[in-house]
């Protein structure tokens, strides 16, 4: 029980601070409202300017979660500003075929809910609705740690995105 507390706490504050961090990075003139109001089916088209665009809406609590491809498999994701890397669940990178060993957990992770380990990977290609990230950094985290997959900033960094009146929409 302490664990679901500590992990709702936890995904409490990533909220607030992307909230705070998104809000300050949308900025008026940006494009970002023309489009916001296209359709939620997800990819756009290519723009004018030769960018594919994505745009996902925010669920109840706030949050943006998505399905995402990696090396032709769906996984979903919750998307977090304020995770470094791409953080995949053990069971998830099973079924990837990402098989790792004991050792292989040798990067110190430091989150809510303390001091954890984690195995570093790389993921050959991650495709959100028609934009497509190659050899992305990501981490492997045991199921008992995480209990939703997070695309971190090792995948938005690549990327352009902005936040507007609870859309997330991301352009490469």
């Amino acid at each position: 029980m302490k664990q679901v507390v500590l992990a709702f706490v936890f995904m409490a504050a990533v909220a607030y601070g992307m909230v705070r961090h998104l809000d300050v990075s949308a900025k008026p003139g940006n494009g970002a409202n023309a489009m916001a109001m296209a359709p939620k089916s997800g990819a756009q088209p290519a723009a004018p300017n030769g960018n594919r665009t994505v745009q996902l809406s925010s669920d109840r609590s706030g949050h943006f979660q998505t399905n995402l491809m990696i090396d032709g498999r769906a996984i979903e994701f919750l998307v977090d500003t304020g995770a470094s890397s791409v953080a995949i669940r053990e069971s998830e990178a099973a079924r990837l075929g990402i098989r790792l060993s004991a050792r292989d957990y040798n990067v110190r992770t430091q989150t809510a809910n303390g001091v954890g380990k984690a195995a570093r990977v790389r993921l050959g290609i991650v495709e959100l609705k028609g934009i497509t990230v190659r050899d992305v950094e990501a981490i492997v985290v045991p199921d008992d740690a995480l209990n939703t997959n997070l695309l971190g900033m090792s995948f938005l960094s690549r990327v352009k995105w902005t936040h507007d009146r609870g859309r997330l929409v991301l352009e490469q």
